[in-house]
Parts: structure tokens; sequence; C-alpha cells
């Protein structure tokens, strides 16, 4: 399975950007995809997830109400909007699959794609 993330820029607080992971590969509907984020000199975190047959999105409490998560099964595509952001929210941002279905640990998922910086300016 091979992931590969696009979407990251600079934005200025307050503004939205739309982030995309492609994914191809042998997958199944037991898969979840997720987006999760690594701020300057910090742990990899948890953003969101969404599960593969079903779209049942999940979100961290930093993402609720400004994040949406979708995926489009027919273009294998998993988008994150992203709204209202802040400054804190300046990170690589990686998408990843979980063979295993959603989980908001990172060490549960499988593939990762490579990263995308989002860079929110004050």
């Amino acid at each position: 399975v091979q992931l590969q993330a696009f979407g990251g820029g600079v934005v200025q607080a307050g503004g939205s950007l739309r982030l995309s992971c492609v994914v191809s590969g042998r997958t199944s509907n037991s898969y979840a995809v997720g987006w999760f984020r690594q701020p300057p000199g910090k742990e990899r975190e948890f953003v969101s997830a969404i599960t593969w047959r079903c779209g049942a999105p999940y979100y961290a409490n930093s993402a609720k109400g400004r994040f949406t998560i979708s995926r489009d099964s027919t273009l294998n595509t998993v988008t994150l909007q992203m709204n209202n952001l802040k400054p804190e929210d300046t990170a690589v941002y990686y998408c990843a699959a979980s063979s295993r279905g959603y989980s908001r640990s990172r060490h549960d998922y499988d593939f990762w794609g490579q990263g995308t910086l989002v860079t929110v300016s004050s």
C-alpha cells in the first residue's frame, strides 16, 4: 500500500487548506486512513481518521469543529479540509493507513505517506 499526501502550504491564521491523500495498492474495507501531524520539536500526533468501509470520521479534540475528513472510494482519496487554521496547527502532516481499522495510535498504522508541510502565520 502506498500513500501520497498533497496540499500543504503557507496560510494566514483564520485561513483554510485542503490536504489530499491518494491511496494505492491492495487495501480492503477493513482499513482506516488517518492524518497525523508533527509540529516542530514535538512528537507525531493524531489529527483525524476515517474508516474505509463506511466512512466513519474521527477527530482529535484540536480538530473538532474546524477540520473535516472525507473519503472518495472511487478515487481512493482521503481529504482533510482544514478551516480556521491557527498558528499551533503548523506541522508536517502525514497520512497513513491501518489494516486494523480505526486507531488514534500511530503505532497501529502500517503504511505512511511522505509528509506535507502546513505553516500557519499569525
